[in-house]
């Protein structure tokens, strides 16, 4: 899978180093839509040699190619998502659980301003997840 990867990072012109392929390999195989600091101390864990500031750059440098999308859900705090076909987010304002949610994107066209070009729509709904509506019954 590593080559593979290398060379989706490269044909998005990234250069696919081991910390970025590391960062990459991370958000493909955990859907969890975590924030830097959890994929950092998950990656620590395998390898001391990772810094914060590794896997802050990497993040940034994948989102901005179109490989993962950064989810600014709350003021906070920032979440990353390896998943890239069409799909909205559920936030959970309670217990800060994110899930995907199926949309058909073809049928949703929000309107847009005249005259501007729109390269990315983010559909988020917040709440309570099923388990925080449980608890505070």
């Amino acid at each position: 899978m590593g080559k593979d990867l290398a060379a989706v990072l490269t044909a998005h012109g990234v250069r696919p180093t081991k910390q970025r392929l590391a960062v990459y390999t991370y958000l493909l195989e955990h859907r969890t839509h975590p924030n830097a600091d959890s994929i950092y101390q998950a990656l620590v864990a395998k390898d001391p040699r990772f810094s914060r500031t590794t896997v802050y750059n990497s993040l940034h440098i994948l989102a901005d190619a179109g490989l993962i999308r950064e989810l600014l859900l709350t003021a906070e705090e920032q979440h990353f998502d390896g998943g890239m076909e069409h799909h909205g987010h559920f936030y959970c304002t309670d217990c800060g659980a994110v899930l995907d949610v199926p949309f058909d994107a073809d049928a949703w066209h929000p309107p847009s301003p005249t005259d501007c070009r729109i390269t990315r729509t983010e559909v988020v709904q917040y709440g309570l997840c099923q388990k925080c509506q449980s608890k505070n019954l």
